[in-house]
């Protein structure tokens, strides 16, 4: 499984990437599968340097807080007016239950028919797992100030030209605070990509929004993650406080997340 960094920063894009928006590749079955976790703003531009967005089999949004599915509106644009048409058909889209009528709504469409002609929508049910291809995606609810907000756990299972049947696990928080179900999410991975947007010491006051390095790291050594890589870091957190407050709890086994930047699994 390949990860790729298409957008990492946190609430808004900076100079520097798009927000969270994470493409997972793998090989199975004589053909390569590709998911997106989350399509936030700015991050369609960029996905297109990484896939032909035909090539996407689904999107798994975590929250919908605009920083993580608002360029959902401009894959609608790209689906309904391609010229000559869409080469396949809906792109299947998990996320909360409001998914459907929030994007429809933020573009102004009625909600019926508004973007169901090309998303397949359907709505996330806690720790009931969806399979596409070789991954499986299992949501988990987490400690965030909307509706609904998810980590998303990652298995996949492939079958190589040899026989050999190799398998990985990478855990995404979303955004969230600390909490139990981060935890589980996260347990065991390989991989932990891990919202560290709050800073010890600026943020101790705001309660249940975010999680700093130190908390990232707590959550990681708990979960036992092999490694951490700290994401939607926003332009007014210091990435080297953050990712030192991780060291101090986790290890060495820490970085932060770039766009561009891909990771093998």
């Amino acid at each position: 499984m390949k990860l790729t960094i298409v957008g990492c920063t946190g609430s808004f894009p900076g100079p520097g990437s798009p927000a969270s928006c994470y493409l997972l590749t793998a090989d199975s079955g004589g053909r390569r599968w590709k998911i997106v976790l989350d399509l936030g703003s700015g991050a369609l531009g960029a996905l297109q340097r990484y896939t032909d967005l035909e090539d996407i089999d689904a999107i798994f949004l975590s929250h919908l807080h605009p920083d993580h599915c608002m360029d959902l509106c401009g894959l609608h644009v790209a689906v309904h007016w391609k010229p000559g048409g869409w080469g396949r058909g809906r792109i299947p889209v998990w996320g909360p239950a409001a998914t459907a009528d929030r994007l429809a709504t933020a573009y102004g469409l009625p909600l019926d028919p508004g973007m169901h002609e090309d998303f397949e929508f359907a709505s996330w049910s806690a720790r009931h797992p969806v399979k596409v291809g070789p991954f499986t995606v299992t949501p988990y609810a987490v400690n965030h100030p909307i509706e609904e907000a998810y980590a998303l756990r990652v298995e996949c299972r492939q079958e190589l030209e040899d026989g050999t049947v190799k398998e990985s696990v990478l855990a995404y928080s979303g955004d969230t605070d600390s909490c139990p179900e981060l935890v589980e999410a996260a347990r065991d991975s390989d991989f932990f990509l891990c919202e560290a947007a709050f800073e010890e010491g600026r943020d101790d006051d705001i309660k249940d929004v975010h999680l700093t390095g130190k908390r990232a790291g707590e959550a990681a050594v708990e979960a036992g993650a092999g490694r951490l890589l700290l994401t939607h870091i926003p332009v007014w957190t210091d990435t080297t406080k953050v990712l030192n407050e991780a060291r101090e709890v986790f290890g060495e086994k820490v970085a932060a997340a770039v766009a561009g930047v891909h990771y093998q699994l």
